[in-house]
């Protein structure tokens, strides 16, 4: 049944599209309906197993080189600015792709379609229910796991071919990985970026005509600064209502808040921000908290739709259903609003010749980052045996010579887990 809607997905997501063009650049730039853009990120949100990294190669496959929505430059610089923002970089990458297509429904579309498959498999696991996405047998969920070290290695391979062609940037990816390795936290990545900005700015000279293609050219900044100021708001806001009215949806939507607002590094590092802020109050047992973290690492999409697990979870109310669609709400509102007023201001930056300089440095450590994430833990935790390197040898040929779609590499890869566990 998925996979027929994963099917329909992609054909009904093919039509629809279009052109306009970029009044600044000239650039054709082809718009699509907010239902498009939804089927598009549907199709991910069922397919895109193995964590952040993962998602990022899955998005830089089906935008970057089928689609060509954005150059792989643009991709790059995307990329570097979801991993400066707090959340999950690549629910803020499918955030900021969607606006770019279809503005702000398009934003919502895009998240929407990433999202709600694995939200929806997670509040139904909550409710004691089965999904599809939770019944995988062991071997298929460890076939899909060998999978994404094939869409890893395809997005390193690709991105290293583009982004770093000389020497200097070269050097800098490679630092980069090595750093990440050896110190594998959300500051050690920040601190990568920022030194690697500041290296680009010392070593390269790039010129005016440096190709620069925007993807986003009709939101001002001043819009920007309206979201940037509602966000810090309800940041600081949102406490204080709690503390005032005593209403336990008002209190979950702060904690699910500040943990989207305040945590760097993705949806692992959020869950222990999570358990000190829940489990202690009696509003989710710590048993039911770590069988929900084992059953959202069995579903495709990002981590962070952990929260509508733990809202249908709740001991208090709201619980159930709307339970699970307060908190998912919660958490991911401050990527929307982080995104949204961020990107304004973004886009003129790199039209900056200075800052062109820093962004090459910026997106080889980029590169090096994902590198170092392609051992550490998308290898480490997927390739055990033989049979293993051989599943991800033949993915890795399938969609870099063969040009299979990821979908299908995918889950052919999951049945082949399978079978080979029966051996």
């Amino acid at each position: 049944m998925v996979t027929m809607i994963v099917i329909m997905a992609d054909i009904i997501s093919r039509s629809g599209r279009i052109y306009l063009t970029d009044i600044r650049s000239g650039m054709a730039i082809a718009k699509q309906n907010p239902w498009h853009v939804f089927l598009i990120f549907l199709r991910l949100g069922l397919t895109s197993f193995g964590g952040p990294i993962a998602h990022l190669s899955y998005f830089r496959d089906e935008f970057v080189i089928r689609r060509q929505w954005l150059s792989e430059r643009s991709y790059a610089d995307l990329v570097a600015l979801c991993q400066f923002l707090p959340g999950p970089a690549s629910s803020q990458v499918g955030i900021a792709l969607g606006l770019s297509r279809s503005g702000y429904v398009g934003a919502l579309a895009a998240w929407a379609g990433f999202t709600l498959p694995s939200a929806i498999a997670l509040i139904f696991f909550a409710l004691g229910l089965s999904s599809h996405a939770i019944a995988i047998p062991e071997g298929g969920l460890h076939g899909l796991k060998v999978v994404a070290v094939a869409v890893v290695a395809q997005a390193v391979w690709g991105m290293a071919k583009n982004l770093c062609t000389d020497p200097p940037r070269i050097v800098i990816m490679t630092v980069s990985s090595c750093v990440a390795l050896i110190a594998p936290s959300a500051l050690g990545q920040v601190g990568t970026i920022v030194v690697a900005g500041i290296s680009g700015l010392i070593l390269f000279k790039p010129t005016s005509h440096e190709d620069h293609s925007s993807f986003l050219g009709q939101f001002s900044q001043r819009s920007g600064v309206l979201w940037l100021t509602l966000f810090f708001c309800l940041l600081a806001g949102l406490p204080m209502l709690a503390s005032l009215l005593p209403y336990q949806a008002i209190a979950d939507i702060s904690v699910f808040f500040q943990s989207g607002a305040l945590v760097f590094g993705g949806g692992h590092v959020v869950l222990p921000l999570l358990q000190t802020a829940i489990v202690p109050q009696g509003w989710v047992s710590n048993d039911a908290f770590l069988a929900g973290y084992g059953a959202a690492q069995a579903v495709p999409g990002p981590l962070f739709t952990f929260a509508a697990f733990l809202g249908a979870s709740m001991n208090v109310t709201p619980s159930g259903w709307l339970g699970g669609i307060v908190c998912l709400l919660a958490i991911f509102i401050p990527s929307f609003l982080l995104v949204l007023g961020a990107l304004p201001f973004w886009e003129q930056l790199r039209c900056n010749v200075r800052m062109q300089a820093g962004l090459m440095g910026i997106n080889a450590a980029v590169v090096g980052l994902l590198l170092a994430a392609l051992y550490n833990p998308v290898w480490t935790s997927a390739i055990h045996t033989p049979k293993d390197f051989g599943i991800a040898l033949v993915a890795f040929i399938t969609l870099m010579f063969w040009k299979l779609p990821p979908w299908l590499v995918v889950a052919s890869c999951g049945v082949t887990g399978w079978l080979v566990s029966m051996l």
